[in-house]
């Protein structure tokens, strides 16, 4: 894949973006305010979500895996970037083949991006504990994940709407 300046430029200020979002969103723990252990909003992934309408998914997941590997070298915790990275990689799968649908608006793509990516780090807990236990919290986090998608959704809409009468997007 070869990407123009502006591209390449564009794709790494949202790989910014989503580090500055991720950091802020662990500098607030939600676990004070609802006590679901391992729940966040995933504020990261409105980025992920911009980035997949408004430049492919080519350069979405390029911001993903960045955002993945520089998330756990800055945070100085390798051991998470497993549960990271299924995470994120079962979230960009299901929500690229949602968008190709035409059936689902961002709200819903958001809801099952977040829901995917909840699997991919419950089988990313199953792989490394090696037992099946984690598999009886999926069905708390994916209850969760209809707030976080949607919440994550209904943002990254209204930045779609901010931006409509912008020439950012434009190539």
């Amino acid at each position: 894949m070869k990407l123009t300046t502006r591209q390449l430029t564009l794709c790494a200020v949202l790989t910014a973006m989503a580090l500055a979002l991720s950091y802020l969103e662990s500098a607030f723990p939600l676990a004070l305010t609802v006590p679901i252990p391992g729940m966040k909003l995933g504020l990261a992934n409105i980025v992920t979500l911009f980035a997949l309408y408004a430049l492919g998914p080519a350069q979405a997941a390029l911001i993903l895996l960045a955002r993945c590997l520089l998330g756990a070298v800055f945070a100085g915790n390798m051991s998470a970037l497993i549960f990271s990275v299924m995470g994120g990689a079962a979230a960009m799968a299901v929500m690229i083949l949602l968008s190709r649908t035409g059936r689902l608006s961002v709200y819903g793509v958001s809801v099952g991006g977040a829901a995917a990516h909840n699997c991919g780090q419950v089988a990313a807990a199953v792989l490394t504990l090696g037992n099946g236990a984690p598999l009886y919290y999926l069905p708390v986090l994916l209850g969760v994940s209809l707030v976080t998608g949607a919440v994550t959704g209904v943002v990254t809409a209204c930045l779609f709407r901010a931006l409509a009468h912008t020439r950012l997007l434009s190539n």
